[in-house]
């Protein structure tokens, strides 16, 4: 039964309404941002094989694991982040702020479409990466959990450097410095790391999901550790999609 006129949509019917609406928009243009996302991080774990030291387990898991969440990445923060800074400078977000949406909606249904094209390129990087560094596939599993929730922290972050700069151009630029950040920051262990700079890791939401995943993909993985690195990317992604909707309410109103 339609809602009678006049009322909003309840959240998740506004959510899903807008879920519909972006991945027809972009189905046109799915294939290749798959095809270059997931071949930007093969390529990456195929320069890294000849160079990690095949007695450093740890150093492999991380590699496979920051190339696998970067694939997220390039979609779900870094082109999310040049479609609002689009949409901003063209006038766009007034289309969404006459909706009968809240902002929230629109925010979290533009993020889980762009998220969702990453899921089948981000599996097959990690299938991929397990295969070249001699890696356990048993625990692959842990994506259901680790690409969903990696997918919503960096597409709040996508949003959010999308939607604070007033001209396309710099938030363009944000969202690639953004993307910069978690290939280092994802695929370098922690341990190998200056103590300042491991210390701000924790800042940028892609390196929870990334630790999670690579602690996973131990033969024994410490399954308590593995949690709470979970926990940790779930709570970024909460506070990144909650900045994304202030910056969006932020916008519209200017």
């Amino acid at each position: 039964m339609s809602a009678p006129l006049g009322t909003r949509p309840g959240p998740v019917a506004a959510t899903g309404a807008v879920v519909t609406g972006q991945l027809s928009r972009a189905r046109a243009a799915r294939g290749p941002l798959l095809f270059v996302a997931t071949l930007q991080s093969i390529g990456i774990l195929l320069l890294l094989r000849g160079v990690v030291d095949q007695s450093s387990d740890a150093t492999a898991r991380q590699v496979v694991a920051g190339a696998t969440v970067l694939v997220v990445a390039f979609v779900a923060l870094n082109l999310l982040a040049q479609r609002f800074g689009l949409l901003r400078s063209t006038g766009g977000l007034d289309y969404y702020a006459a909706l009968p949406v809240s902002p929230a909606a629109v925010v979290l249904g533009t993020a889980a479409s762009y998220a969702a094209f990453t899921l089948p390129g981000a599996a097959l990087t990690a299938v991929v990466g397990c295969l070249l560094y001699g890696l356990p596939l048993g625990h692959l599993w842990l994506l259901l959990l680790v690409l969903p929730l990696a997918g919503a922290a960096l597409a709040g972050a996508g949003a959010t450097l999308g939607l604070l700069p007033r001209r396309p151009e710099l938030a363009t630029t944000a969202g690639q410095l953004g993307m910069s950040a978690v290939l280092f920051l994802g695929i370098i262990p922690a341990q190998r790391m200056p103590g300042w700079l491991a210390a701000l890791r924790g800042l940028v939401p892609s390196t929870w999901a990334s630790d999670a995943l690579a602690g996973g993909l131990a033969a024994q993985p410490a399954w308590g550790r593995v949690t709470a690195e979970l926990a940790g990317c779930a709570v970024t992604a909460v506070v990144a999609l909650g900045l994304a909707t202030w910056a969006f309410g932020r916008a519209v109103r200017r």
